[in-house]
C-alpha cells in the first residue's frame, strides 16, 4: 500500500476507536515515507487518544521538525502539554500556531486557558474575547457563551478584589456574573463611560437577552446625555425581567427628562411597591422633580429619602440645589453644612473639598446680596471692580445674585471657552429679549 491508502486507513479505524490499529497503520504509511509530517502528526493525534501522551508529544515534536509551520501539530503539542500541566510549552505552541491562525476560535480560547493559569489575567481576557467573538462570526452561541462565562469567573477577581496578605489563606471563591456589571457600572460611575459601553455592546451582541447588560448599558447612554437610547434599553429589560428595580428607577428619570412625567411616576410608583424602603427610589424621583423644575415636589420627596435615611450626605447635597433654585439660601446652606459633617465622619474628604467649595461660593454670595440690598455698582453683586453691564444683569434679575450666577452657569456649560463679559452680554440679552416679547 501507498503512504496515503495507510494514512487514510490510520484516520478510519481512530474514527472508529480503533487506536491500536490505527497507530500501526500510521506507523506503515511513516514506514513508507519517513518524512510524512502528516503520518506522524496523525500517529500524534492517535497516540493523545488512546492516553499515551508522551508518544504523542514525541510525534507532534517530529511533526514540526519536518514542517515547522504545520498548525495542527502544534495545536496538537499545546493540547498535550497542556495534559501534562506543562503550561509554558503549551502556551508556546498555542501561540506559534496562532501566528500561522490567528482566527482559529478553539485557539484563542485555549490561550485563554493557559494564559490564566500562567495567571496572566489580561492576555487570558483578551484571548476569551478573540475566542468569542470568532464563535460569535460562526453562529455557534453555546462556545462563545463559554468564553463569556470564562471572562465572568477571571475579570472582576483580577480587577476588584486585592491578593490575599501573606499571613491570610482565605479560601478561593468564584465571582458570579453579576460582578462583571457591578465592576462596569463602576466605571461608569467614574466617568469611563465609553469603554464601558464597548464591553457592553459587545456582550449584547453575543447574547441580546441579558436585562442586566441592557439595564447597565441604559446608564452609560444615561451618563453619555443619549436619552432616547438609554430608554430603549431599559425598555428592553424591563421587557426580559418587568421586576428590575434598577432599570424602573432609572427609566423613571429618563420619562421625566424625556417629559413623559406620567411615565416616570409609574415607574417610581412600581419600583417603590417592590421596595418601599429603597432610598435610592426616592432620591432619583426627587431629582426627576428638580430637574424639570418642580422645586417644591423635590424638596418634599428629599424629606421621604432622608426619613429612611438620615445620615445620607448626597440627599443633603441634592435638596441644598433644589433649595438654591428656589433661592431659600439659609435652608441650602444649612443642606450643605449637614453634607460636610457626614462627610467628615466618614473621612469622605473629595466629596468635603467638593461641598465645601459649593459651600463657601453661597454664603459669599448671600453675604453680598444681605449686607447690601441695592447692589453697588462698582461691585455690581458678581466680581469685584465697576461694571455697567453687571449692574445691568442685576437689574434684569430684581437684585437676586442667585438667579444671575445660575443664568451665567446655563450659559458657561451651553457656550464653552468664552470670556466673562461675553457671558453676561449673553444673558443680558436673552433676559431683555424676553421682557420684549
Amino acid at each position: 500500500m501507498l503512504e496515503q491508502e495507510w494514512i487514510d486507513k490510520g484516520i478510519a479505524q481512530a474514527k472508529a476507536g480503533d487506536y491500536v490499529e490505527a497507530i500501526a497503520a500510521f506507523s506503515e504509511a511513516i514506514e513508507a515515507n519517513p518524512i510524512s509530517a502528516i503520518a506522524y502528526r496523525q500517529r500524534g493525534l492517535a497516540y493523545y487518544d488512546a492516553g499515551r501522551i508522551h508518544d504523542a508529544i514525541s510525534d507532534y515534536t517530529q511533526a514540526i521538525k519536518l514542517h515547522p509551520k504545520d498548525f495542527a501539530a502544534h495545536y496538537g503539542r499545546a493540547i498535550a502539554r497542556l495534559a501534562l500541566k506543562n503550561y509554558t510549552g503549551a502556551l508556546s505552541d498555542i501561540e506559534v500556531a496562532l501566528r500561522v491562525n490567528s482566527e482559529h476560535a478553539a485557539g484563542q480560547r485555549l490561550r485563554g486557558t493557559l494564559c490564566r493559569k500562567l495567571d496572566d489575567i489580561p492576555e487570558a481576557i483578551a484571548s476569551f474575547k478573540q475566542a468569542a467573538q470568532l464563535y460569535l462570526a460562526r453562529k455557534d452561541k453555546e462556545n462563545c457563551q463559554a468564553c463569556l462565562t470564562a471572562i465572568a469567573q477571571i475579570k472582576p477577581q483580577s480587577q476588584l478584589t486585592p491578593p490575599p496578605s501573606p499571613q491570610t489563606s482565605p479560601p478561593p471563591t468564584m465571582p458570579s456574573v453579576g460582578d462583571i456589571y457591578g465592576e462596569l457600572l463602576d466605571r461608569i460611575r467614574r466617568g469611563d463611560v465609553q469603554s464601558a459601553l464597548r464591553d457592553l455592546n459587545w456582550v449584547l451582541q453575543a447574547d441580546d437577552g441579558d436585562a442586566e447588560a441592557h439595564c447597565c448599558r441604559g446608564m452609560a447612554y444615561l451618563k453619555l446625555n443619549q436619552p432616547e437610547n438609554a430608554l430603549k434599553d431599559f425598555n428592553r429589560a424591563l421587557k426580559l425581567q418587568p421586576n428590575h428595580l434598577l432599570a424602573l428607577r432609572n427609566r423613571g428619570k429618563v420619562r421625566f427628562q424625556l417629559g413623559d412625567r406620567a411615565g416616570g411616576m409609574a415607574d417610581f410608583g412600581q419600583a417603590l411597591q417592590l421596595n418601599p424602603d429603597d432610598v435610592l427610589i426616592y432620591v432619583a424621583k426627587g431629582n426627576a422633580f428638580r430637574d424639570v423644575g418642580d422645586y417644591q415636589q423635590a424638596i418634599a420627596t428629599y424629606k421621604q429619602a432622608l426619613d429612611l435615611d438620615e445620615n445620607c450626605a448626597s440627599i443633603y447635597l441634592n435638596r441644598a440645589l433644589a433649595y438654591t433654585r428656589l433661592e431659600e439660601t439659609r435652608q441650602a446652606i444649612a443642606d450643605y453644612q449637614t453634607a460636610l459633617s457626614l462627610f467628615s465622619e466618614a473621612d469622605d474628604w473629595d466629596n468635603y473639598n467638593a461641598t465645601l467649595k459649593k459651600l463657601n461660593s453661597l454664603q459669599a454670595g448671600f453675604s453680598r446680596s444681605t449686607s447690601s440690598p441695592s447692589s453697588s455698582p462698582s461691585s455690581g453683586g458678581f466680581g469685584v471692580g465697576p461694571s455697567p453691564r453687571k449692574e445691568r444683569l442685576r437689574i434684569l434679575v430684581g437684585g437676586h445674585w442667585e438667579i444671575a450666577e445660575r443664568l451665567l452657569e446655563q450659559a458657561r456649560h451651553y457656550y464653552p471657552n468664552q470670556s466673562e463679559d461675553w457671558y453676561i452680554e449673553k444673558v443680558i440679552q436673552d433676559l431683555e429679549r424676553n421682557f420684549d416679547s
